[in-house]
């Protein structure tokens, strides 16, 4: 599975296991809270206020690390 800014927290963490650290640093420790189940990483930069491409630069260096 490829990283998108439409895939859920969810199949983040399931894909990739080693980006809870950098959602934690993002304050998004969302992985544990029962909505984070289909929120998108984009709404769920949203509502935290984070820009989701600023984001997805990041998981992309944690993915290929």
């Amino acid at each position: 599975m490829m990283l998108s800014k439409d895939m859920t927290i969810r199949q983040l963490i399931s894909t990739y296991p080693q980006t809870i650290s950098l959602l934690m640093h993002f304050e998004m420790a969302c992985f544990g809270c029962p909505s984070a189940q289909d929120e998108t990483l984009e709404e769920a930069c949203y509502v935290h206020g984070y820009d989701v491409e600023e984001l997805m630069d990041q998981l992309e260096v944690v993915v290929s690390g």
